[in-house]
């Protein structure tokens, strides 16, 4: 990273009128008394976001493609706030909802508080995934605004290009820059119990599903992350890379920093997916204490760093959230191990388990306590039962806790003796899926979250276990496809987070195809396909079927790295995979 990470460029754009400092007070639907201060009931959020003080000084700085870019929080709002008499010419007012893909950029950031502002309630449709066609996402774009029906559809200049002018249902596709110094209308932002918020899922387990989220919730779930992480102006330094598309990234990264004052240093998923060693390079130039990502990623960047560390004084990270995929104990250790020396500590690494429905966080590990397993027998645990294992047992599986509820989060159902659907009781609860009350009274029944994940509880602690999508039935047992996985992903040969695991009927009988991105081209593919099978049958029993082995990056994935399964079958079915080769294996798991 270059040297301005400290001192980074200010963006060049003239200053707006008014530009001395004030509160933006709620008004509208949040009514002001006489004496000019806000109702006792609104405003916690908005007043939180928008407060402007001289000793306010710490700040946003945007990846612009070529180093940071300060902009004062302060400044943003400001920023803001000239945006929104463009939105209300858009369309925008009380009770609208406003389509947007939520890119890190300054003008995505800016562009959500204003939308706010004017009144409307953000609904952050999903970026471009990988093995996703253009036709394919405009196609996924449409569907969604079929159900929103917003007047406009705002992104960042630059995806002008992938999209049409018009979107169908009314909806026109203008970007967020567009509205930039066009006019102040008074601030109207969502009451506390109304939409202000709507999270589509990235569609790793099914297609995307809109949760409402309120403005009461997403309050209760920053004062919910403020308590565990205690982000303050002066002493934190963000720096995350995690999308703003993804809740982790919105929530985890930029709301809960912004909510806490702390400087914040925005990079880009497409930036840490071509060089993840800046996320720990960036760290180490601007001083990073809290930050956020996915065990895949902690493993990728902690490669990188193994092989040319640029961390420069070393870290400083007290906090280092790890969650939106099962979190492996080899990645964690690893991380410690090629990054200890430079200063991280075991006791940064924050383990944590939570999902859309819940806003974001439902579960995670205390702040300086180091992260917590246990060893169970494999192949009882792909058939859902909770066998404790001596850790010296070759193939013995470690599963690595989540961490115990957050304030106010109650876990009704998992118990100790076996794996059960993981519930959820939290403040931070989504109103359900827009568009599908079928959906939300199964999944949100009687103010409890009925998650669809897998897991435990032992001595208080959450261990996620994987999806009830994940399960396969063979003969009468149920297995875990992601324990499978999981051992896979340790075989020398095969990429890191690049395997996945489909049962499909062939007339009566269930066969089982394992996809698989090899390291190189240049592998004995039958021999790799048959130590897959043989690793399969001792931590399942599951005889693999077929083994296809795809070229780099033909896994369809989420923009955090999760492959989406239920894409992988349509691939299957429809002849829509090429692959580098197809091993067919007996039963037992030898060649055929």
């Amino acid at each position: 990273m270059s040297s301005d990470a400290r001192r980074p460029e200010r963006p060049e754009h003239p200053e707006h009128p008014e530009n001395t400092a004030r509160d933006v007070r709620p008004q509208g639907r949040g009514a002001a008394d006489s004496a000019g201060q806000p109702l006792p009931s609104q405003g916690k959020l908005w007043q939180r976001l928008t407060r402007d003080t001289a000793a306010f000084t710490t700040a946003l700085h945007a990846w612009d493609g070529d180093t940071y870019r300060e902009i004062p929080w302060p400044r943003l709002v400001r920023d803001a706030e000239a945006m929104t008499a463009g939105l209300r010419a858009a369309g925008v007012r009380p009770g609208t909802t406003v389509a947007s893909v939520l890119t890190n950029s300054a003008a995505t950031v800016r562009g959500l508080l204003a939308v706010w502002l004017a009144g409307g309630a953000v609904a952050s449709l999903p970026v471009p995934v990988r093995g996703m066609s253009a036709e394919e996402y405009q196609g996924r774009l449409r569907a969604i605004c079929g159900q929103l029906r917003p007047p406009v559809l705002l992104v960042e200049e630059r995806m002008r290009t992938l999209l049409p002018e018009h979107l169908g249902s009314g909806t026109r596709v203008r970007a967020w820059e567009e509205m930039d110094g066009t006019g102040r209308i008074d601030p109207a932002p969502p009451g506390d119990d109304e939409l202000a918020f709507v999270q589509y899922s990235s569609g790793s387990t099914s297609a995307p599903k809109g949760c409402m989220l309120s403005t009461r919730a997403i309050t209760a779930q920053l004062e919910l992350l403020g308590e565990l992480i205690d982000p303050r102006p002066g002493r934190d330094v963000t720096v995350g890379w995690l999308p703003l598309s993804h809740d982790m990234g919105m929530f985890g990264i930029l709301l809960t920093t912004w909510w806490g004052g702390a400087d914040l240093y925005l990079s880009t998923p497409e930036r840490f997916m071509f060089a993840p060693g800046t996320w720990f390079s960036d760290m180490a130039a601007a001083g990073g204490t809290l930050t956020a990502g996915t065990p895949t990623g902690l493993f990728l960047a902690a490669r990188s760093a193994s092989r040319a560390p640029r961390l420069g004084d070393g870290l400083r990270a007290r906090v280092c959230i790890v969650g939106a995929e099962r979190v492996e104990e080899r990645a964690l250790r690893y991380a410690v191990d090629v990054l200890g020396p430079y200063g991280f500590r075991e006791e940064a690494l924050m383990p944590a388990y939570g999902l859309a429905e819940a806003t974001l966080a439902v579960t995670a590990t205390r702040r300086d306590e180091a992260p917590r397993a246990v060893t169970v027998d494999p192949t009882a645990l792909a058939a859902g039962e909770l066998v404790e294992a001596d850790p010296a047992q070759p193939d013995a599986t470690r599963l690595v806790s989540a961490g115990a509820p957050c304030a106010g989060v109650e876990l009704p159902a998992p118990g100790t003796s076996a794996v059960g659907e993981i519930t959820v009781r939290s403040p931070s609860l989504s109103h359900g899926y827009l568009g599908d009350p079928d959906g939300t009274a199964d999944r949100f029944a009687g103010g409890v979250l009925h998650t669809g994940d897998l897991g435990f509880v032992r001595d208080g602690h959450l261990y996620p276990v994987g999806r009830a999508d994940d399960v396969i039935s063979l003969a009468g047992r149920k297995v875990y496809a992601s324990e499978i996985e999981s051992a896979i992903d340790t075989l020398e040969g095969v990429r890191r987070g690049c395997s996945t695991l489909i049962g499909h009927h062939e007339g009566t009988a269930m066969r089982f195809t394992l996809f698989l991105e090899p390291r190189g081209r240049d592998l004995d593919f039958e021999a790799l396909a048959r130590s897959a099978a043989d690793l399969a049958m001792r931590r399942a029993a599951v005889g693999l079927d077929t083994c296809v082995f795809l070229r780099r990056g033909a896994l369809p994935k989420t923009p955090t790295g999760k492959i989406q399964r239920h894409r992988c079958r349509q691939l299957f079915d429809s002849g829509g995979f090429e692959p580098l080769a197809t091993v067919e294996l007996a039963p037992a798991g030898g060649p055929s």
